[in-house]
């Protein structure tokens, strides 16, 4: 008969995801993991595989908030003001002193694992490209609603408003100023005036 498990893996895989979030991939040993999720060894492996695998599924866990974020560029009515609203969230956290520190977990695995680890890359492009592919359909209807000129590229918008968004949390973790990113955001969003 197989052993019931003590522990609460959902409980694990979120506290896993803050230390990673925290402290990165390779600066989080498998010592670490143990003991801030109060979990063995034996069972983190048998529930989530290797470091690897656990780093991988708590970035799954983190990526399942962005439907949240960007539920309201899906919703019938204006789309610009959505969209104004999702960059200055970025800006927002990107400054918030309870957040600004870690920065983003997409954005981290990004600077951190994609260069080297085929796994983690195709989970940040993957991420990515569902955030360009929904500011491009929001600013696609936007412009076919009259709310942007008609002279812009909504797929050149996108893109460079996601590597905004990657790059105020950049900023944001790293700069004590909150103006450099929340000025670059108003800047990026007259673009779209």
């Amino acid at each position: 008969m197989a052993r019931t498990k003590e522990f609460d893996p959902e409980a694990a895989l979120q506290a896993a995801l803050e230390l990673f979030w925290r402290r990165g991939y390779e600066a989080t040993s498998m010592a670490d993991l143990v003991e801030h999720l109060g979990v063995g060894r034996a069972s983190i492996y048998a529930t989530f595989g290797n470091k690897h695998e656990l780093y991988l599924k708590a970035l799954k866990r983190y990526e399942e908030r962005l439907p949240d974020l960007l539920g309201e560029l899906s919703r019938p009515g204006p789309v610009l003001p959505a969209v104004r609203a999702l960059v200055r969230r970025y800006a927002d956290e990107a400054t918030a002193e309870n957040l600004r520190l870690n920065g983003c977990f997409i954005t981290n695995t990004a600077a951190e694992l994609a260069p080297h680890d085929p796994a983690a890359a195709r989970q940040v492009e993957r991420n990515w490209d569902h955030l360009e592919t929904v500011l491009h359909s929001g600013l696609v209807r936007a412009q076919a609603q009259g709310e942007l000129p008609e002279g812009r590229d909504p797929l050149t918008l996108a893109r460079m408003l996601l590597v905004l968004l990657q790059g105020l949390k950049v900023v944001g973790k790293a700069s004590p100023d909150p103006a450099r990113v929340r000025d670059a955001a108003e800047q990026a969003l007259a673009l779209l005036d």
